[in-house]
């Protein structure tokens, strides 16, 4: 079986595990499914992420020990000679949000997020790849090259019903929910840098940043020229073919199994960083699921050794304020209106451990006071909230804990989500607007 990623990384698994059983075909990404011990983590409530698919219908056939059985019956031939077409591997993956839960809860961290992307990748090879997965998957680009004409559609579209009906019926996009609005042609710094007695930091602003919350970029170079950094912007390399293109993750194209696609945007970004590598300059980023990508994907796409170092040095931007404010640092911080906030994570900064950062740098504004939502995936994640067949199983996810929580909030309580998808999700089901972690702590500046 020819994969799509490298599966490398579990070539040793096995070896002396007690294993459940490795399927018979799919190599090391057969293993990477067998890690599962069948511990029936994944199919219970209360804290935690995983599994949110399980916990909104209580049925095991949408947890992840259900789609290791799944992946299990089509790499052993039960599926037959086609298995990733197969109708019975669809229904057991509808749900998954790629919440990466289990990676992080799962005491065996089954990475059902990475092969649900092969899976993807897999199905898109024998059936094609759909409008909807391409709009979605290649919404960099169409923001690149089509911006305008983009802006006015989504406008038309969010305020005419015929439309959006239109759009659900040829697209396969709820015409229950708006659509994002596109306000920028993509972020740019207003003064140019400066120098920082702290040294350089290399601030990479994602494609969701870049054209639809510019305000956050603008915020986090606040804080961080604040903080005594010199702040560049990461601009493709010179020898890039698209030296104009703003720099992608590649996680839309991800989270479509569009991976060569995905992999053409991370070799971007490799070649835009080679500089900072090369300088152990510390990488920042905004959004979760973007700078954690580096941390994470970037390693099965083939990229050669230097995506481990890349791992050493991207740092979430409260991740990156927490460890400059274990060496001494110390911003001029003053208290905020209100005083208050309901913290909600993304479900990537909960599964990576950086919740912690959070809570460290909201703990640095005078009198404030705030609490960490004990939720589990907000149900939007990325695409999964705006297609059709998702609509009602998306908020039925954020109704769990996440909107009653903000609901009860009072209304001079601040609401606070680094995720772009979690601000979105907040915004449809409560009607109120959730702010990045960097706009707070500018507003603290400002006061």
């Amino acid at each position: 079986m020819k994969t799509h990623l490298d599966w490398s990384a579990y070539d040793t698994y096995g070896v002396g595990d007690a294993y459940a059983g490795i399927p018979a075909t799919g190599g090391n990404y057969a293993k990477a499914v067998a890690v599962c011990m069948n511990n029936h983590q994944c199919q219970r409530d209360g804290k935690g992420v995983m599994c949110p698919s399980y916990r909104i219908t209580h049925d095991p056939a949408h947890s992840t020990g259900a789609r290791v059985k799944a992946f299990k019956a089509a790499l052993n031939g039960e599926l037959g000679d086609d298995p990733f077409a197969h109708p019975d591997l669809a229904a057991a993956m509808d749900l998954c949000v790629s919440c990466k839960g289990c990676k992080k809860e799962c005491p065996s961290a089954v990475d059902m997020t990475l092969i649900k992307t092969e899976y993807l990748a897999q199905k898109n090879e024998r059936l094609g790849v759909t409008r909807r997965a391409r709009l979605f998957g290649a919404l960099p680009r169409w923001l690149h090259e089509w911006r305008p004409t983009l802006q006015a559609l989504v406008r038309w579209r969010n305020t005419s019903p015929w439309l959006a009906k239109l759009a659900e019926r040829w697209l396969g996009i709820s015409a229950r929910r708006p659509i994002p609005e596109i306000v920028a042609a993509g972020f740019q710094a207003d003064t140019p840098p400066l120098s920082g007695e702290r040294g350089k930091v290399v601030l990479f602003v994602d494609t969701f940043t870049h054209y639809y919350t510019p305000e956050i970029a603008a915020a986090a170079l606040k804080v961080l020229r604040a903080a005594g950094f010199t702040v560049d912007l990461l601009e493709p390399a010179k020898t890039d073919g698209e030296p104009e293109r703003p720099l992608c993750c590649g996680r839309t194209y991800l989270s479509q199994g569009m991976v060569e696609e995905a992999r053409v945007e991370a070799r971007r970004v490799m070649a835009a960083l080679a500089p900072a590598l090369a300088a152990g300059t510390p990488i920042v980023g905004l959004e979760p699921s973007c700078l954690l990508a580096l941390r994470d994907e970037f390693y099965s796409l083939g990229l050669g050794p230097d995506v481990g170092q890349l791992s050493k040095q991207a740092f979430l931007f409260e991740e990156f304020l927490m460890r400059e404010g274990n060496k001494g640092l110390k911003l001029d911080l003053k208290p905020i209106p209100g005083g208050r906030a309901l913290v909600h994570g993304h479900c990537h900064q909960k599964a990576f451990g950086a919740m912690k950062s959070v809570r460290k740098v909201l703990g640095w504004i005078p009198d404030f006071e705030f609490e960490i939502i004990d939720a589990s995936c907000c149900g939007m994640s990325g695409s999964f909230g705006l297609e059709a067949e998702h609509h009602d199983a998306s908020l039925a996810m954020a109704e769990l804990a996440l909107l009653p929580a903000i609901r009860a909030a009072s209304a001079d309580t601040l609401i606070v989500a680094d995720g772009f998808s979690c601000r979105h999700q907040i915004a449809d089901g409560s009607g109120r607007q959730a702010v990045h972690v960097a706009v707070l702590l500018a507003q603290a500046l400002d006061s």
